[in-house]
């Protein structure tokens, strides 16, 4: 007979964490979790077992194993409570804090609660980026970005309440090699791109979109989280102290957050946005490189691989919105996060991106005229000429063109000859 296991795991942890940690760290299957799970609900109301109980019982886990996972759990677990909440697991941790699922007793309703470490929270510069993120995140109210419900001090720890998620990242998806089909790629951005004019249009720009911070529901919504990066596009005194700092995350940042730039504007959400759905539909982020400052570098001076030159089943809209995205030069992105959505409709019913098209043959045109900065065709670090690659949407703007001027040709050929 087993020894019956006493101490109480619930409410610090639901059923469905225990299962998952097991699950995490290698000492069961899924099935063998699952099977447990129906056992103990199999059980009468005077012998109800915990489900570490049953997995002991049915030789699922050792004691010795049950007895280290107890001590990663209690590790786990934050070591004060936070007034009017329940802590009911760890959902993850990143550099700058760690997130709790919760539920919040006055509503009977799971959240999230975002909890800075100790060690950050005697940093006041910490601190006041914490309390703006929560402030950035309390004036937006979407349904494809992450709500704000609190922000607040317990104990010494500072923490922020937001709307639990049921679901997964696209990164956890990415992480797995796995490459998006075009239609869900492209539902999936659609989203974020309203959430940004959203944003965007209340004066927020992000500043830290990737597939990181893009949350899929069970039932294919997407929303954007972790607004930690956002500030008011008016804010000067902000941008002015964060002069020649890069922030963002190297594989989808832009080239002006790069080089530190003062006016960053809705334009570098645009490209991180770009870069998130280049790596949606190819499986591979935009640029490589074995240190983020190598991947940076590329950012600045190296030319995109079109999309659809590595997956070729994409459709030609989809190349050429994603490389309007991207251009190096925030002049020659989309003017607006409405024109972006303009495309991305359109591309979704099955049109030529209207926006992309206009903007791909302005600047083939000035190009053919003369008037392109010739000084972005050489590598600023070498002096030395670069190789031109012209791309998919470059070149179907060139086809266009010589259509049109064939067109044009043979209209005078026949009016004159008519004459």
């Amino acid at each position: 007979m087993s020894q019956q296991h006493n101490k109480p795991t619930a409410p610090e942890a639901t059923e469905s964490e225990i299962g998952r940690i097991v699950i995490e760290k290698g000492l069961a299957t899924s099935e063998e979790v699952q099977h447990c799970l129906e056992i103990q609900r199999q059980d009468s109301d005077a012998t109800h077992r915990s489900l570490l109980d049953v997995l002991v019982a049915q030789g699922v886990v050792t004691a010795s194993q049950l007895s280290r996972l107890e001590k990663t759990m209690e590790a786990d677990r934050p070591r004060q409570q936070i007034p009017g909440y329940e802590l009911l697991g760890k959902l993850g941790a990143g550099a700058m804090a760690t997130v709790f699922k919760a539920r919040q007793l006055s509503l009977d309703r799971t959240v999230a609660i975002k909890v800075l470490p100790k060690r950050l929270s005697e940093n006041p510069d910490y601190v006041a980026r914490f309390y703006k993120e929560g402030k950035a995140a309390a004036k937006l109210n979407h349904p494809n970005i992450v709500q704000a419900f609190d922000v607040g001090e317990a104990g010494g720890y500072h923490y922020f309440v937001m709307e639990y998620v049921e679901g997964h990242t696209v990164y956890d998806e990415l992480v797995d090699g796995k490459a998006f089909a075009e239609a869900e790629a492209l539902s999936i951005i659609t989203q974020v791109a309203e959430a940004l004019r959203h944003a965007h249009n209340r004066g927020f720009i992000h500043r830290d979109v990737k597939p990181k911070n893009i949350m899929l529901t069970p039932s294919g919504t997407a929303k954007l989280a972790d607004m930690g990066l956002a500030r008011e596009a008016k804010d000067v005194e902000a941008a002015l102290e964060e002069k020649g700092r890069a922030f963002g995350t190297p594989y989808y940042i832009s080239p002006e957050q790069i080089r530190g730039k003062v006016n960053v504007d809705f334009r570098a959400d645009i490209y991180s946005l770009g870069a998130t759905f280049y790596h949606m539909v190819t499986g591979r982020v935009p640029f490589e490189g074995e240190t983020p400052a190598v991947v940076m570098h590329k950012h600045l001076k190296e030319q995109l691989v079109p999309p659809d030159h590595l997956n070729t089943n994409l459709s030609a809209g989809v190349g050429e919105v994603i490389e309007v995205m991207m251009a190096k030069k925030p002049e020659h992105r989309y003017s607006s996060t409405e024109d972006l959505l303009v495309d991305l409709h359109a591309i979704g019913g099955g049109e030529p991106p209207p926006q992309a098209r206009e903007l791909i043959g302005n600047e083939v045109l000035g190009g053919l005229t003369g008037e392109a900065d010739m000084a972005s065709l050489m590598d600023e670090s070498i002096m030395e000429p670069k190789r031109v690659q012209m791309s998919t949407a470059q070149m179907t703007a060139l086809i266009l063109l010589g259509a049109a001027l064939a067109l044009s040709v043979l209209l005078n050929i026949f009016q004159a000859v008519s004459k």
